[in-house]
């Protein structure tokens, strides 16, 4: 039965075009979205974001893959073209990038819907069977193909991811009701007062911004919304409430295989979530296991030399505890606790690093103090500087969360403006 099944999933993945709405500023974020789109924030030490869903489709089976870029693209074109350049053309696979062009309209993509429409020229000349539509800002590892597989067996014009969430999470979420062969029968769009699951009074079902769409429904429906007057052109606000009573729209429920509870899934919108998903890969068993063969997380590999700890005298020890540190760092007679490091981070003498996320290419000066904090790629941190410790202080200086997370950025240093992408 399993091979079967198998040979399904890969004949339909097949027939899949994968777009991944990869355009959003990610305002939540604050100054780490100030000079890059949020799929292109650095994530797990030596990922992106975006890395994840593309990852996703590559172990799924998914070899043609469109990422639709509109907010300062820059760095996110860069790193795709660097890391998801292996895919061959003469086989039918492919990465591309479609930035906004104004294709259909003389405007930017309008809403998550509109960044759709603009493209269906492009789209109609694949031709796929399927239209699988990803949001390119969460950290989660999911086969794709059997999701495809249920909306196919299920019958359905297009086919929901959903998973469950606190009641007072859900207000940020599209949240939706099912009947009990998981037809979704309601759609509200970050309601104030979110519905409950059935029975988890302290649980709504909300949508994780993955679609399954037949390719044929999927352009009428885009279509008859772009001629709609006052429709925002969004897929939660505007075409899911408006086909369901018409068409067949089901719920896929995110779950673990192995297990069946729920599976993994974060979104990194903010700063405090942000800092919190990075803390979590440190733990001894992390819900996300980055070190799965069966399951890898691709990404762009620069070529660096391994980190290394130096020195070993009483009073200056070059130690990481409880630590994630990328290739290429230098923990010179410096300390650091509890923390990510991305690559070619450098930690000088008598430093202090505590619960923190740093990224990429920065130098964190002698007797420096820094916690609780998110150090922006490229910031030279001046020797002595003490970050994290007096919130008034910082706040004065830089940007701090509601959880107290502090957030420096190389424009509130004075480094060179931009560096940070």
């Amino acid at each position: 039965m399993k091979p079967q099944s198998q040979r399904f999933v890969s004949r339909i993945t097949r027939d899949t075009l994968a777009l991944i709405l990869a355009g959003g500023r990610g305002s939540r974020l604050k100054q780490l979205t100030m000079w890059r789109a949020k799929p292109a924030v650095p994530f797990g030490g030596k990922f992106r974001i975006i890395d994840f869903p593309l990852s996703n489709c590559i172990n799924s089976g998914i070899r043609q893959v469109g990422v639709i870029t509109q907010y300062k693209a820059h760095s996110l074109i860069q790193h795709v073209q660097r890391g998801w350049s292996f895919l061959r053309g003469e086989f039918g696979e492919f990465i591309e990038l479609w930035p906004a062009q104004q294709r259909i309209e003389t405007s930017w993509y309008k809403g998550t819907a509109d960044a759709v429409f603009q493209n269906l020229d492009i789209i109609r000349d694949h031709d796929p069977s399927y239209v699988l539509i990803l949001a390119g800002d969460h950290i989660y590892k999911m086969d794709y193909g059997d999701m495809i597989a249920y909306h196919v067996e299920s019958g359905a014009d297009m086919t929901v991811g959903c998973l469950e969430v606190d009641l007072e999470m859900a207000r940020g979420f599209g949240v939706m009701a099912v009947d009990a062969d998981g037809r979704v029968e309601r759609f509200d769009e970050k309601p104030d007062h979110p519905r409950s699951v059935p029975g988890k009074t302290d649980k709504a079902l909300a949508s994780m911004g993955i679609y399954v769409f037949n390719k044929d429904f999927l352009f009428q429906q885009l279509v008859a919304d772009s001629d709609t007057p006052g429709s925002s052109h969004d897929f939660g606000k505007d075409i899911i409430p408006k086909v369901l009573e018409s068409s067949r729209v089901m719920a896929y429920p995110f779950r673990d295989v192995q297990t069946g509870t729920q599976a993994y899934w974060r979104d990194v919108g903010t700063i405090d979530s942000y800092w919190r998903a990075n803390l979590e890969l440190i733990g001894v068993t992390p819900e996300l296991n980055l070190y799965d063969m069966d399951w890898p997380i691709w990404t762009y590999q620069e070529q660096l030399p391994p980190a290394k700890f130096v020195f070993d005298d009483e009073d200056r020890r070059g130690m990481a505890v409880d630590s994630m540190v990328s290739g290429g760092c230098i923990i010179s007679g410096s300390l650091v606790r509890h923390s990510l490091l991305f690559s070619n981070v450098t930690v000088n003498s008598h430093a202090q690093v505590t619960d923190s996320v740093i990224l990429p290419d920065v130098d964190i000066g002698r007797n420096c103090v820094v916690h609780k904090a998110v150090i922006d790629k490229g910031c030279r941190i001046p020797e002595g500087m003490v970050i994290g410790r007096d919130r008034e202080q910082d706040a004065k200086r830089f940007y701090v969360s509601d959880g107290g997370v502090t957030v420096v950025t190389p424009d509130m240093l004075g480094n060179m403006p931009h560096h940070g992408v």
